[in-house]
């Protein structure tokens, strides 16, 4: 790019681009990653309850449904739900009326 300012040329009348030749300043991308491979789990009942933002008997009644079976692993009593699987089969419709 040619410079077609010198000592005597505003600031005002700068470009951006301009300013930061003159400045030494080199642009940096910053590459942000949005995926975000960390899972959020919640466990027991309550968990579920306050992933749906329902009362335990509710809870009790969508797990028992078997809808988020894949998002729940259960070792003995100990219940760990994947939150955001639970979230995704619980917004699938399947079946209903024809």
């Amino acid at each position: 790019m040619l410079n077609t300012f010198d000592n005597n040329t505003p600031i005002a009348i700068l470009t951006v681009g301009q300013l930061k030749e003159i400045l030494g300043i080199q642009e940096k991308t910053k590459i942000i990653d949005t995926t975000n491979s960390e899972k959020k789990f919640v466990y027991g009942i309550a968990g579920i309850a306050k992933i749906f933002d329902c009362s335990i008997p509710t809870a009790n009644r969508i797990k028992a449904s078997g809808k988020i079976d894949k998002a729940i692993t259960q070792i003995g009593r100990k219940i760990i739900v994947d939150i955001d699987l639970a979230l995704e089969l619980a917004g699938k419709k399947e079946g209903g009326r024809r």
